[in-house]
């Protein structure tokens, strides 16, 4: 049982270490993974390594082609538009199940968490990002269904990435109150006002995302079936991405 019990702890830490670097923009959309490189990092054999990258394939983050390895998923319109659609039908649920069950405890809890995230949207994305997932799933949990809040934990994380991930340095403001307004009708507001908020919440924000990811459209549409593995040439295809204009 011990050994058995090494690789998949190893796994979980190899699993982390390439999601969280996703995550903060160190592996830009497009990104040729070496598992190579990973494993030395890490101090572990290509096995764990190569079943946290399948795990993180499964979940979107990553994709492969035959003899030409493993990157950072770009997205494709379908792949974004098709998500947000999941989610809508996730997330309004679990609103209108929140405005109708949740104790004031929760809704007061939840709008005190909603101007934090807020916050952390201009002044914060490593912070940001984990927070924005959470704040989700407390809506869900306040909902009290258990299987839709773990619905909602699994596919929010994706949709997150391609934001933040896509999000120019420095692109700061003043602090929005786009989640505070949308607590705000969950805790006051009829069930069908809360289904439509959130509704509109997820339609903004799949309008935000499809926004920031043209330039990696573009850039699928271009190299779709390249993957490449010259640091050079993944350069000057990633950082610049605006170069197909």
């Amino acid at each position: 049982m011990r050994d058995s019990a090494v690789p998949a702890s190893l796994a979980a830490e190899a699993y982390e270490f390439v999601k969280q670097r996703i995550l903060h923009g160190e592996l830009p959309l497009g990104q040729v993974i070496s598992r190579r490189k990973i494993a030395a990092e890490l101090g572990m054999s290509f096995l764990p390594v190569s079943e946290a990258l399948l795990r993180l394939e499964f979940e979107g983050l990553l994709e492969s082609r035959p003899r030409a390895g493993t990157r950072v998923r770009i997205p494709s319109r379908d792949d974004v538009r098709g998500h947000y659609i999941v989610r809508e039908a996730l997330e309004v649920q679990a609103a209108l199940l929140f405005a109708a069950v949740a104790t004031t405890e929760d809704r007061v809890e939840l709008q005190k968490f909603a101007a934090r995230v807020d916050t952390m949207s201009v002044s914060d994305q490593a912070l940001y990002l984990p927070a924005h997932e959470k704040l989700h799933k407390r809506i869900a949990d306040g909902a009290r269904c258990t299987a839709l809040s773990l619905a909602i934990e699994k596919t929010h994380a994706l949709a997150s990435t391609w934001f933040c991930v896509a999000r120019p340095a420095g692109d700061e403001g003043t602090t929005p109150r786009r989640h505070q307004d949308l607590i705000r009708v969950l805790s006051t507001g009829t069930p069908d006002e809360a289904a439509e908020a959130m509704r509109q919440h997820v339609n903004q924000g799949m309008e935000n995302t499809m926004s920031l990811l043209k330039p990696y459209f573009r850039i699928r549409k271009a190299y779709g079936k390249t993957f490449f593995r010259s640091e050079k040439r993944q350069k000057r295809q990633l950082v610049d991405p605006s170069a197909l204009n």
